[in-house]
């Protein structure tokens, strides 16, 4: 008898060490107050794929981590990404992905350039969105040529 449960636990061990050497994140790793934020996920956890658990792991601490106002504001974001049809969604995926290859120093002009977006008048930002809307393809291309010599003068000077 002794035996068996020595076995059991030696396997249960090992077991748990192959799945934190994959990168998997045990269900009874996470604290009760994780436990209970993922609890949807509770029957199939062992069967998600390790990265997809330490997402939602490190998920998880930060949603406990959030005062009442983030979390409303938090669930408030997220029905807005899933009420956005698929193409749009899609399209956003592919914009984060191409913005995160970027040089940190392109990553930055961008940031700086909203920034600087953000703190326009609301009604001088709706009158940029509708000029460059109204805008044809070449327009924006040869704006966006003219802005791009524009910096590439300015960073010669620096």
């Amino acid at each position: 008898m002794k035996v068996r449960v020595i076995v059991a636990i030696a396997s249960l061990l090992l077991a748990g060490l192959a799945a934190a050497d994959e990168g998997g994140v045990a269900w009874e790793s996470l604290s009760v107050e994780q436990q209970q934020v993922l609890q949807p996920f509770a029957d199939r956890w062992d069967s998600l794929p390790a990265d997809r658990q330490q997402r939602l792991s490190v998920g998880s601490e930060r949603w406990l981590g959030m005062s009442p106002r983030q979390r409303e504001a938090a669930q408030l974001r997220f029905q807005k990404w899933r009420d956005l049809p698929q193409a749009d969604r899609d399209r956003i995926r592919e914009n984060y992905r191409r913005f995160q290859s970027l040089p940190p120093d392109e990553k930055r002009r961008i940031r700086n350039n909203y920034h600087r977006f953000r703190q326009l008048q609301q009604d001088r930002r709706q009158q940029l969105r509708d000029r460059f809307r109204d805008m044809t393809p070449e327009q924006r291309d040869r704006l966006r040529d003219r802005l791009n010599d524009r910096r590439s003068r300015s960073g010669s000077r620096h």
